[in-house]
């Protein structure tokens, strides 16, 4: 039994096995209607989520298994003081598979250490997000037809954004790809990210607070809005929230074939004028997250 915590935990090999299965998916629904009949995915959301929790439980309802769960922890027993723990050791009694979303970041990996399915880490504070980054990956792949020998923009809060962690991580282990780190002084790549993965394997980046300079060169615009929840101070917030919005007029020089992806959700930074451009990704980039998603939960729980 294996759970996915942090997207190192996957081979590169492994990467690709699961963008190669989830475009098998794609192609071919009808074979994986019943791939997980009987089986129960358990959702335990200890903070607020639209996307990835509805991503996992569609992607468990389509391979034809069925879905328990909770969307905030004031309808759990975290609310009486349950801990993390405990909470996977009696899940483990109901379910065959665990997707969690918490603040704390470690929380997966706890309930990981004591339960006796998998789980899959749904993100955890400023941590980690695999299987956002998955979702990128298989994005980046369509759009490109391949996930090496390119230049990736990573423009926004790169200091909080987990998502950008973890997509630097992962792409950094394909060949020829570099980066080009888009932020404001405060919202600067942390220098464990730095340090741990892109000086560690000698990655090509260069930083800039210039979307417009960097624009020409990019292959991918990889965009990500300025967190709330993430910051102490309020002024701080509003003083960069704003720092990066992305309309048609900035796109003039941008390449013809550039793919721009969002996490989501999107605040502002991405005008909706940009939405109708083919160029916009972020939207096929929520139904590969499905794909992806399905891809997982098969391997995770071992099925053929």
């Amino acid at each position: 039994m294996r759970s996915l915590i942090d997207i190192a935990d996957l081979s590169v090999e492994e990467i690709d096995a699961l963008i190669a299965k989830a475009e098998d998916i794609i192609a071919n629904p009808d074979k994986y209607a019943e791939k997980c009949h009987g089986r129960k995915l358990a959702t335990l959301f200890y903070e607020p989520s639209t996307r990835t929790r509805l991503s996992f439980e569609s992607a468990m309802l389509e391979l034809g298994g069925s879905v328990i769960g909770f969307s905030e922890a004031q309808s759990s027993s975290a609310a009486k003081g349950e801990s993390v723990a405990d909470t996977a050791r009696v899940i483990s009694c109901f379910a065959d598979i665990i997707a969690m979303r918490h603040p704390k970041e470690g929380a997966p990996l706890v309930a990981a250490m004591n339960a006796s399915i998998p789980v899959i880490n749904a993100g955890d504070g400023g941590h980690n997000h695999p299987t956002q980054t998955l979702t990128d990956l298989l994005t980046i792949k369509r759009e490109k037809g391949r996930l090496d020998h390119m230049t990736v923009g990573c423009c926004g809060d790169l200091k909080f954004g987990r998502t950008v962690h973890s997509l630097l991580g992962a792409m950094s282990r394909y060949e020829g790809v570099d980066f080009v780190l888009i932020s404001p002084e405060e919202l600067k790549v942390p220098e464990h990210v730095r340090t741990d993965i892109l000086k560690a394997r000698s990655v090509a980046y260069r930083e800039t607070e210039s979307l417009q300079e960097a624009m020409p060169d990019l292959d991918v615009l990889y965009m990500t809005r300025v967190q709330r929840e993430r910051f102490i101070s309020e002024a701080d917030y509003v003083r960069l929230k704003d720092t990066y919005i992305l309309t048609p007029d900035k796109l003039t020089t941008a390449k013809p074939d550039l793919s721009i992806l969002h996490p989501l959700p999107r605040v502002n930074e991405i005008s909706v004028a940009i939405d109708s451009d083919p160029r916009a990704c972020y939207f096929r980039q929520v139904l590969n997250g499905k794909f992806i998603r399905m891809a997982l939960i098969l391997m995770l729980l071992e099925v053929e």
